[in-house]
């Protein structure tokens, strides 16, 4: 029995969701997952491992249908609402989805694949209360498939087994102190750790409650948190972003009131992308909180971590989460000594599977001693981690120098004028790369040559951006990262 569904008995009358303006119970999440698990099964005794893609929105249904989807014995892929119809595609077409479950909302874009014979299509809306027995499922069989974003090539799918998703959850809930009596608003999309696991599944392994917000809107962000109810949140910096940039536009009367409610929440979080301190100390200045930073991918789920109680300090990740080895390594997968950057190498029962039907490429994620190498480079100083950038997009090779990105964003984002930025690395004969910086200004009134010098005082001159942009918005993807690869698509176009 899968221990996340077997939990929720003892947690039956309490509230395990809260969606379009409904209240539902652990009671009713265990009665429609049986439904939808033994609908899937249409007859079968088990799914073994099929792959059950799903197109519903964040709540009550989305839970259900996983849980079904894992109590028939099948394999859940979970399709992104926002993404276009060829990344929709992608996803079906790579996991090999024999059904796809979905919501009518979303019949029109997916009428394209009424055609396909070899889908089982099933409208949420239609799943009965059919009658039947479900297997008996393992916890070393697979449970999940969640693509990466593709920033470093196609989007690979990361197969995670229920083993690993329950380790993924127990380390949270006991490093993070989650209860039944915690109360998460979710405004993330699901088919991405980030909401999925840290908020989701570690709200319903504790008894807790989670609430979804299907649209983020900041002003009705802060009017829930103004209820007294919720007292746990997490999210990605550009969410952090725009609450600041709401809460400043508000009338005196209702920042106090919004900080007064913000300052009894239990946990604050911020990841998926890297916390800007500019971020981080103005959010403190809102709400009195430090945000809790961590580090972790799509193949590990959370690794690294600021702590719950103790010191969090800005620009740091924090140290390994219980039952986590890391290591960092330079060539030839070294370990490099204290202080020196290196690769983030993860080990530990959280590490996923495979990656779906690419042996090759799970093969070249792990060292011959089995470390899964996250391309992310990072230095330890100071008994914490720092994240320098991922490798492949956010290290910089100039005229012999490695340079951080992310230190010069930090920088260029202390500039009163600027309010947002993003440096890549672009191709150039003469020094490999170059630094281009694009720039979102609070005005026109700007002076690049101005920016140089002040930039003077603050880096050394191999650090200093070469190239600029003045962009009305960063290109991110749908978690608000920002997408390098597009950038320098820009820069090179010129």
């Amino acid at each position: 029995m899968i221990e996340l569904i077997e939990r929720a008995s003892a947690f039956r009358e309490r509230t395990a969701i809260k969606s379009n303006f409904q209240t539902y119970t652990y009671n009713q999440l265990l009665k429609v997952s049986e439904h939808v698990g033994i609908n899937l099964l249409n007859g079968k005794k088990d799914l073994n491992g099929d792959r059950i893609a799903f197109l519903v929105p964040p709540g009550f249904g989305h839970a259900c249908i996983q849980w079904g989807i894992w109590r028939a014995g099948g394999i859940a892929v979970p399709l992104c609402e926002k993404h276009p119809l060829p990344s929709i595609n992608y996803v079906i077409d790579d996991s090999e989805a024999s059904t796809i479950v979905y919501s009518k909302e979303f019949e029109t874009l997916l009428t394209p694949f009424f055609d396909m014979p070899e889908i089982h299509f099933v409208p949420s809306e239609e799943i009965g209360d059919q009658q039947g027995s479900l297997p008996d499922i393992q916890m070393e069989r697979s449970a999940l498939i969640l693509y990466t974003s593709g920033t470093s090539g196609s989007p690979k799918g990361v197969v995670t087994t229920h083993n690993n998703i329950q380790n993924q959850i127990t380390t949270l809930t006991g490093s993070w102190a989650w209860s039944k009596n915690d109360h998460v608003l979710n405004v993330l999309p699901l088919h991405h750790v980030h909401g999925l696991i840290n908020m989701l599944g570690c709200a319903l392994w504790s008894g807790a409650c989670c609430e979804f917000l299907p649209e983020f809107s900041a002003k009705e962000v802060f009017e829930i948190f103004c209820k007294q109810e919720v007292n746990v949140f997490m999210a990605v910096p550009t969410i952090y972003f725009k609450l600041i940039a709401c809460y400043n536009q508000l009338p005196a009367s209702e920042q106090q009131n919004i900080s007064k409610h913000l300052q009894t929440f239990r946990l604050m979080v911020s990841g998926s992308a890297a916390l800007p301190v500019s971020i981080l100390e103005q959010w403190e200045q809102v709400s009195g909180h430090t945000l809790l930073e961590r580090y972790g991918m799509t193949e590990t789920g959370m690794a690294i971590s600021n702590p719950y109680h103790g010191e969090r300090k800005p620009g740091y990740i924090g140290q390994p989460l219980p039952g986590v080895e890391i290591r960092l390594a330079g060539e030839n997968n070294v370990v490099i000594a204290e202080g020196l950057p290196g690769e983030i190498q993860i080990k530990g029962a959280n590490v996923f599977k495979e990656y779906w039907n690419k042996p090759k490429e799970t093969s070249h994620a792990f060292t011959s001693d089995g470390w899964f190498k996250s391309g992310d480079i990072a230095v330890f100083e100071d008994g914490s981690y720092k994240i320098l950038g991922r490798s492949s997009v956010d290290i910089i090779k100039s005229g012999g120098y490695k340079i951080s990105a992310l230190e010069i964003e930090e920088i260029l984002r202390t500039h009163p004028k600027i309010n947002d930025c993003s440096v890549v690395g672009i191709p150039d004969d003469e020094w490999g790369e170059v630094i281009g910086a694009s720039l979102i200004l609070e005005s026109n009134d700007f002076d690049i040559e101005q920016l140089k010098e002040w930039l003077k005082e603050r880096l050394p001159g191999y650090k200093i951006p070469r190239r600029y942009i003045v962009q009305d918005e960063l290109p991110k993807n749908v978690m608000g990262k920002v997408t390098k690869n597009e950038l320098k698509k820009i820069f090179i176009k010129g």
